[in-house]
């Protein structure tokens, strides 16, 4: 890879002069822009990074990636291992998202309650793929997508519930009252613990998931979010001179004030940001819906219909499980150790009740969020009418009801991108602070970078800076889920401890 990456660099002068020659003499050669030269020069390491990480292997006539069986086979294990614990534990988990366990004169070390912790990854994880992702599973494998899609999210509320546990359990307080926690440390920590031998091994992973987090959230997180906010207000506005300059510096400072404030400011923010923006998405999907309230028996016939007979669809049955198993991998994030981050920086001295807690993640960002997209499309047909793909088909499905409908759509959408900005500013700084041993300088540099790279994804086309992102973000889950199997025998201990303390009423409700 180096050595390609040099023989770019090498030759690049070379090339350039042939271009220009070329063009002086057709006079048709249009000069090439700063952002396509890098693009050119970064193409090559993007396809092989992207290509290893998201590599396919044929099923049923579709390409399945293996990462995406690497995060639903965990999805499996988590559930069965502890015993159904999605279904079990959802009840118990509201129950302290409402604070019904919260001692409020509790000194417990954490930073926010469990509603904020809760809203802050949230944040992170509800944005643009629930809206444009969703749309392009339906496109290719059809309304029965929407059913795996639904079965994937139900099964990574368990792989959120172990991710999430070992953040709390593992997370590293500071002396100012801070919180660091995270794959970063149950990785290390957790793993020198419990295996002393394999320490080495556990440091290891530790370092390349804070790595790809780092390098993830910039380009995912950051240039990636503000690029396709400042795209969907441009397409509605028709934008103006140095309208995505502008447009990047307010996306920057807005995001600044919150993320230089830590997780009790994103806490803060996200806890009116998050309920708010869900539901108005939600209360604009019920409005198309019930604007279509005859089709809906025929939308849900089609989605059962499609998953198990898929007829028409690219790869049957298989190419709808696929697309709905790969949507959901890529939208609640659950495998990727991303949200333990934000959890671990919950008021408890109960690492359980977290995990519980978190169970109700994926539920909100697949089951309902993702489902509302899917019914919006399929009872509107656009995905038969077609002329579009991703968020524009998603736009068109709720412009059926009015023309103004993209207008507010484009706000929802800013609004998903923004909360997920801000949250992987707090995810990316948390991983540098790991790597330069919990450096302030660290932290808060990063964080200025981060928001400097935010105002550059508005002004450039990202294209392989993006596809190296995603792949560094899917690279996580392999660390990750490698520590968090040799680590469920210990959850598994906690969580008997912790139901037989709750039956037996020694942990009991405060409120």
């Amino acid at each position: 890879m180096l050595n390609r990456l040099l023989m770019v660099a090498l030759m690049w002068p070379a090339v350039g002069s042939v271009a220009v020659a070329q063009e002086a003499v057709e006079g048709t050669v249009a000069e090439q822009t700063t952002a396509e030269r890098i693009d050119a020069a970064v193409r090559p390491i993007a396809d092989t990074v992207s290509g290893g990480i998201f590599y396919s292997v044929p099923i049923g006539g579709v390409e399945f990636p293996l990462i995406v069986g690497w995060l639903i086979l965990a999805g499996f294990i988590f559930t069965l291992y502890f015993g159904f614990i999605n279904v079990r534990g959802f009840k118990h988990g509201f129950d302290l998202i409402r604070g019904k366990y919260s001692d409020p004169k509790s000194k417990d070390a954490g930073e926010v309650s469990h509603f904020r912790a809760l809203t802050s990854a949230v944040s992170g994880t509800v944005g643009l793929g629930n809206i444009a992702g969703v749309a392009v599973a339906i496109t290719i494998g059809g309304p029965g997508a929407t059913f795996w899609m639904v079965l994937a999210g139900l099964l990574g509320m368990s792989t959120k519930f172990v991710e999430c546990t070992l953040g709390v359990m593992y997370r590293l307080e500071k002396p100012d009252g801070t919180i660091s926690g995270g794959p970063m440390y149950y990785l290390s920590r957790g793993i020198s613990e419990n295996y002393p031998n394999l320490r080495h091994f556990g440091s290891a992973l530790a370092i390349i998931f804070a790595l790809c987090a780092m390098m993830g959230a910039i380009g995912a997180g950051a240039m990636f979010q503000a690029n396709q906010a400042y795209a969907q207000i441009e397409n509605v506005t028709g934008g103006m001179s140095n309208g995505s300059l502008w447009f990047g510096l307010v996306y920057a400072v807005l995001g600044g004030v919150v993320v230089i404030g830590g997780i009790t400011r994103i806490g803060s923010v996200t806890a009116r940001l998050v309920p708010g923006m869900a539901a108005l998405y939600i209360l604009g999907a019920l409005f198309v819906i019930f604007t279509n309230i005859g089709q809906v028996p025929a939308a849900f016939g089609a989605i059962i219909d499609g998953a198990f007979t898929a007829e028409g669809v690219t790869g049957g049955v298989i190419g709808a499980l696929i697309q709905g198993f790969r949507r959901a991998a890529f939208s609640n994030e659950a495998g990727l150790g991303s949200a333990a981050i934000a959890h671990s920086a919950v008021k408890t001295k109960e690492p359980l009740t977290e995990g519980f807690v978190a169970l109700w993640e994926p539920f909100i960002d697949t089951v309902v969020i993702c489902t509302m997209t899917a019914l919006v499309i399929i009872i509107t047909n656009q995905h038969i009418v077609g002329g579009a793909d991703g968020v524009q088909l998603t736009s068109n499905a709720f412009a059926t009801i009015g023309d103004w409908t993209p207008y507010a759509l484009a706000v929802i959408v800013l609004l998903f991108a923004f909360s997920t900005t801000i949250t992987w500013a707090y995810y990316g700084a948390k991983a540098c602070s790991f790597l330069f041993n919990e450096s302030k300088v660290a932290l808060y540099g990063f964080k200025f970078f981060y928001l400097v790279m935010a105002v550059v994804g508005c002004t450039m086309p990202l294209g392989s800076i993006v596809d190296i992102a995603d792949a560094l973000l899917f690279i996580m889950a392999i660390p990750n889920l490698i520590g968090v199997y040799l680590l469920m025998p210990v959850v598994k201990k906690h969580l008997d401890s912790y139901w037989s303390r709750l039956r037996s009423g020694e942990i009991r409700k405060v409120a």
